[in-house]
């Protein structure tokens, strides 16, 4: 394949996927920027109600990776028959963690807002009506996302973009509506931004299933969990790591909102701004590592291990030079960007820094999700992630926010900038395992979670 039509079949599931995660982010934006109008606590109570959906869907987006795996690597083989299967088994796994997630936001919602802040009814009260509405948002999102991934392996990555166009749309339109109260409509505030998506997300899953449906070009698509003894063992090897790593993940980056609660409203309302430009930024990078993990994975499929390294390593460069662009993009336009909202001086300077930092730190994040979240993961053997993964974030990341924040007493922008050295640990580590090889594996014969060992040792 030359070097252009590479580029071209990257482009092709990296630009719609990007673009759509984009798209998922800007739920996020629309509603801080409109809320954003009601002040610092308003904000504040986005941000600490939206952390169990912000652990959902990291869970959620790791059962779509586990379903990208499995599925990329059957159609490099050309089984439709477990590709399906591996739909099926997936989409059940989905709606399960939604269920779990919204039954345990809806029993303990002013529990779980309590304990990302100090005693602050101002945030308690929004919080937990954001909490309760945005919990309805789970199940419509996880299997959305189970279900775009099958569309991109058939190669119409641009269709789940269209939807997503158009549920964004929704989404701001009915945020305009019922948070400030037009058309006739009573001004819901918070509770009307948590509303309005979940309208959009269920009209993003009608037009997802809608999608779906003509993806198969006739061919009925009948829901199984019969994967058999072997094949469910491999699954649940490949999926149990990974859900626990991303499920963990999410868990510290809770435990980061946590401190940052604590520090104060005005410090964690600053972090919150901050959230939305790092989702964009993140989900416009992330079609690279998608496109990483289908493309890598049908060349796994295929037995040809020395092209998938070699499009590793290109994928790899591709994503550093796009993360350098939106770095500097970002550098310019954080200052217009925090004018946008109606907080306190103090808070609007405390976020621009804080977009200043993570402008510095964003390729060193982009390499990881790109390496440790795409190309390591299609071999399949996501224990040796999960190990990596955690162990930096628990040894290093947790730790060096809780010390910074409760016996230093550093400022919030310190505690940011070095709690996220984690990410510099984690890619030295990735990128050595990388480079032995060990990770390359194919459901048609895996060498097992042993090769990660062997590795570690070397």
């Amino acid at each position: 394949m030359s070097k252009t039509s590479f580029f071209r079949t990257v482009a092709a599931i990296a630009v719609p996927v990007g673009l759509q995660s984009m798209l998922q982010s800007s739920f996020s934006m629309v509603d801080q920027l409109m809320v954003g109008q009601l002040g610092s606590t308003a904000v504040a109570a986005i941000e600490v109600a939206g952390r169990p959906a912000f652990i959902c869907t990291v869970a959620s987006g790791a059962m779509a990776a586990a379903a990208g795996i499995m599925i990329s690597q059957y159609l490099g083989m050309g089984d439709r028959e477990m590709a399906d299967k591996s739909l099926s088994v997936n989409l059940a796994a989905a709606a399960a963690l939604a269920g779990v997630f919204m039954a345990v936001c809806l029993l303990f919602p002013e529990q779980i807002v309590r304990v990302f802040i100090k005693d602050d009814p101002a945030v308690l009260v929004p919080g937990r009506d954001y909490l309760v509405r945005i919990s309805w948002t789970y199940l419509p999102m996880g299997l959305a996302s189970i279900l775009s991934v099958m569309i991109r392996c058939m190669d119409r990555a641009v269709w789940p973009l269209a939807a997503g166009v158009t549920s964004a749309a929704v989404n701001t339109a009915l945020n305009y509506v019922l948070i400030f109260g037009r058309l006739g409509f009573p001004a819901m505030g918070v509770a009307g931004a948590a509303l309005a998506s979940v309208i959009s997300q269920l009209v993003n899953l009608l037009l997802i299933l809608l999608l779906f449906r003509r993806v198969r070009e006739g061919r009925a698509f009948r829901l199984s969990l019969s994967l058999g003894p072997a094949v469910r063992r491999q699954y649940l090897r490949m999926l149990l790591p990974i859900l626990a790593n991303e499920f963990l993940w999410g868990v510290s980056q809770n435990v980061n909102t946590f401190i940052y609660g604590h520090i104060g409203t005005g410090d964690l309302a600053a972090m919150s701004m901050t959230g939305p430009v790092q989702g964009l930024f993140i989900g416009a990078m992330s079609g690279v590592s998608q496109a990483a993990g289908i493309l890598v994975g049908k060349r796994l499929g295929a037995g040809d291990r020395r092209e998938a390294y070699q499009i590793s390593k290109k994928l790899m460069g591709y994503g550093f030079a796009g993360s350098l662009i939106l770095s500097l993009a970002l550098t310019a336009l954080r200052g217009p960007y925090v004018r946008l909202y109606n907080v306190e001086p103090e808070t609007r300077a405390a976020a621009s820094l804080l977009l200043f930092i993570f402008a510095v730190l964003a390729p060193v994040k982009v390499a990881n999700m790109i390496l440790a979240g795409g190309i390591l993961r299609s071999g399949g053997r996501t224990g040796c992630i999960l190990s990596i993964e955690m162990s930096v974030t628990w040894l290093v990341g947790v730790p060096l926010g809780l010390v910074t924040a409760f016996v230093l007493r550093m400022p919030i922008q310190w505690v940011y900038f070095l709690l996220s050295q984690e990410e510099l640990v984690r890619l030295i580590i990735a990128g050595l395992w990388f480079r032995s090889r060990r990770w390359m594996a194919s459901f048609s014969g895996q060498e097992g979670e042993r090769g990660c060992e062997r590795s570690a040792a070397r």
